[in-house]
């Protein structure tokens, strides 16, 4: 179940954490985009979605326990939540307010993520499983190693356009923000993320100003559409 195409939301006010947990989904091979409380929370919500919740119990301000409240009035989304409390009344407490899963601290990362995807299943959620290799005319792009391959043999890629067209060839057909592919990619600006795309294009396309496969959405982002991929 390890997707792609799943976003996750991760919430927490610890930074070090935070910081650790995307990274550590996204290397598992979800789309991560986190915040520090929960009202940054409530802003990532109203502009995106999401296919799971990973939310902090005791957060300052609203905690995680009354976010979640709040959420299950409007939506349906899976909340797992994370707290140092682990006595069963406090879990109990959790499911009440209509959590689907609770990971009491500290944690194996490995755990969450298989927490994850029993939620998942449960709910049916996931997509489909993004594809172990694109095809881009000529040239084949093994996803999981970030190998591109054409005709007269590799193509080197830096790691950060790796990175970037592993990100792009796991949500095959779906725009994405350059928001998003800032805090995806680690680059120090929007600027930065425009530049990552013209050096990508140049290796993927045959003409880079009239780009056939990584293309530009007007005022949303960008989209790849490889060969074996309908719009």
């Amino acid at each position: 179940m390890e997707d792609g195409s799943v976003h996750i939301l991760v919430v927490d006010d610890d930074e070090r954490l935070r910081r650790l947990l995307k990274r550590y989904l996204s290397e598992s091979g979800y789309r991560v985009t986190a915040a520090a409380n929960a009202a940054e929370a409530r802003q990532q919500l109203d502009g995106l979605e999401f296919d799971l919740l990973v939310l902090d119990l005791m957060m300052p301000g609203e905690t995680g326990l009354e976010l979640t409240r709040d959420l299950r009035k409007r939506m349906q989304v899976p909340i797992l939540l994370l707290t140092a409390m682990g006595e069963p009344a406090d879990r109990i407490t959790g499911f009440e307010h209509g959590a689907d899963d609770y990971l009491p601290k500290p944690f194996e990362p490995r755990e969450l993520v298989l927490r994850i995807n029993a939620i998942l299943r449960r709910g049916g959620g996931g997509g489909e499983r993004p594809p172990a290799q694109i095809c881009l005319g000529e040239l084949e792009f093994d996803v999981e190693r970030g190998e591109l391959t054409g005709p007269d043999g590799p193509v080197r890629l830096t790691s950060a356009e790796a990175d970037l067209l592993r990100l792009f060839a796991r949500n095959p057909g779906k725009t994405i923000g350059r928001v998003e592919l800032l805090e995806q990619s680690g680059a120090n600006s929007v600027r930065a993320v425009d530049v990552q795309i013209t050096r990508l294009r140049r290796k993927i396309e045959q003409d880079p100003k009239q780009p056939r496969f990584l293309q530009t959405v007007w005022g949303r982002g960008y989209v790849l559409w490889p060969d074996d991929h309908k719009a």
